[in-house]
């Protein structure tokens, strides 16, 4: 059959009403609650006059809209487009218009920076604000989301649903501008991403009412995107969930507490949860160990870190604390997920950067000739079979990173890897020089062409250096212009003027030349170690 997560909830919504679905803070929501509001909005959006595969952009924070929003898209046929609330406006604008967003929801929080995009954005017929505890917007533009969630008698819609029905995940490009990933329903479900279960080694079902009964005698535990839901990371974490009728906690501080985690992990008795490497991990490990017998974390089964890996020792620290979870690294991207994963238990662990390689999985040289196990030769991972059907209205990317290979279709985001004699992956790091800080992705050439507007720079360019507590420092190397003085402060204030906060580079050093080749090809191993040696990182 063809898989359909609006098909997938209207099933699983009817097996326990008064299970918790959702959970943010002090509020709960039912499956009861659950299945009414999201076929009350599916409803309104239809009356409306949205189409099937019209693009609804979610411009919020970790909350019980998102969630809710993301099941009336699935029933509506409507397709979600992420939006990372950290953009400025003019990334903002980029992303609406690129995906021609027809509906946008947004958090109240940024109601300033809608007013000042609407006007550039005319194909957005309706824009919904969130506004926790109230039930009138601020944006006289605006409708109230919570009257659009709570009017009306929440029957089903009783529509036809397609496997092919659309999921769009943003995702940076290599020319820095973010590039949607588009995912088909039954593509994603068998992918793994959110309901198939090569992850558990369980065998999928096989068909809907196959899946209900399962739920049903098994329903989904409780789990914590602790990661943003605008991430691949929280959001197939977030899909996942609710496709297997579990419960998703919700953070409500807007960066990441660890003592508000754990309080809901004892309080909520959470079992699962979703991070994004050490800049996760060492603040759960500290507030741990700073307060030693202040929580009760002995529900929780697994961590997973998709994104970063995180290191050894953290992973130890935590099983300290409780020695019965599973704590692993899921190897893939937002073009793919099932490229590998890395368990580790108090019993034992895998070496960083290793991972069990995933089914379908394949590694191949530029040429395209595949890579033999244990023959150290280093090559592209690729992943055949449910795989996204490409980007978003960029052709050219699509044909690069999807690639037909032997007549079989793969998609290949880039990472490099060798392949061990017992055909284990040694991860070496993705081919392309995409900086991964604190499991944001950043993209030099954006952030160089920035900095090279500025007064008095001839060039410039940005490499990742390794640090504790972000994994990678985005650090910028700018050439001046002959006679020119600098300012590193003044070119930070600017790069954070055009861009969001997280791309603008922690450090900016200065050399006389860059090294750049003849034909202009950037030299970022020699600038990377440059920086390193500047900054005195090993």
């Amino acid at each position: 059959m063809a898989w359909n997560y609006g098909d997938i909830l209207d099933g699983v919504g009817e097996i326990d009403g008064a299970r918790p679905a959702l959970i943010h803070g002090d509020r709960t929501l039912t499956w009861a609650d659950f299945t009414r509001r999201t076929n009350n909005l599916a409803r309104r959006f239809l009356n409306r006059g949205a189409q099937a595969g019209d693009k609804v952009a979610f411009y919020l924070r970790n909350c019980p809209a998102y969630s809710e929003m993301l099941g009336a898209c699935f029933k509506a046929r409507l397709t979600h487009v992420n939006v990372n609330y950290r953009y400025v406006d003019e990334e903002l604008h980029y992303i609406l218009d690129n995906s021609d967003s027809r509906i946008v929801v947004y958090g109240a929080e940024f109601a300033d920076h809608v007013a000042a995009l609407r006007e550039r954005l005319p194909d957005v017929w309706l824009w919904i604000e969130v506004t926790e505890g109230e039930a009138t917007p601020r944006a006289e533009f605006a409708v109230s989301y919570e009257e659009l969630a709570e009017i009306g008698d929440g029957a089903p819609l009783n529509i036809e649903r397609s496997g092919d029905d659309m999921l769009f995940l943003y995702t940076g490009g290599t020319t820095g501008m973010p590039k949607g990933v588009m995912w088909a329903h039954d593509d994603l479900w068998h992918a793994g991403a959110a309901g198939a279960t090569p992850a558990t080694d369980m065998v999928p079902p096989a068909d809907l009412d196959e899946h209900c009964r399962n739920v049903a005698a098994n329903p989904g535990g409780v789990l914590v995107p602790c990661c943003p839901q605008m991430h691949g990371t929280g959001l197939l974490t977030t899909i996942a969930g609710l496709a297997m009728g579990g419960t998703v906690v919700t953070l409500t501080h807007p960066s990441f507490d660890p003592a508000e985690l754990w309080e809901a992990v004892e309080r909520h008795k959470v079992n699962s949860m979703a991070i994004v490497g050490d800049a996760f991990a060492k603040p759960m490990l500290r507030e741990l160990d700073q307060n030693p017998d202040k929580y009760d974390i002995s529900s929780v089964m697994s961590i997973v870190s998709s994104g970063v890996m995180w290191s050894p020792e953290v992973k130890q620290g935590l099983l300290r604390h409780n020695r019965n979870m599973v704590l692993t690294d899921s190897f893939g991207a937002s073009e793919a997920v099932g490229f590998g994963r890395s368990d580790t238990t108090a019993d034992g662990t895998t070496e960083v950067a290793k991972f069990q390689i995933g089914e379908h999985c394949k590694v191949f040289t530029e040429d395209f000739r595949e890579i033999e196990p244990g023959s150290d030769e280093a090559g592209f991972v690729a992943r055949s079979g449910a795989i996204p059907r490409g980007y978003y209205k960029d052709e050219e990317k699509t044909a690069k990173t999807f690639p037909v290979i032997n007549g079989v279709r793969y998609s290949m985001p880039g990472d490099y890897c060798k392949v061990a004699a017992d055909g284990t992956l040694l991860l070496l790091g993705r081919g392309s020089v995409c900086i991964n800080t604190a499991g944001e992705k950043v993209y030099p050439e954006e952030v160089e062409e920035v900095l090279k507007t500025f007064p008095g720079v001839t060039d410039a360019l940005v490499v990742g250096v390794p640090d504790e507590k972000w994994g990678q420092m985005v650090t910028g190397v700018v050439q001046p212009e002959p006679g020119a003085t600098l300012d590193e402060a003044e070119l930070q204030a600017h790069v954070r003027g055009h861009l969001a906060g997280y791309k603008t580079p922690k450090r900016i050093l200065f050399k006389d030349s860059l090294g750049r080749a003849s034909n202009g090809k950037a030299d970022y191993k020699g600038i990377t170690a440059f920086a390193k040696e500047t900054l005195g990182v090993a």
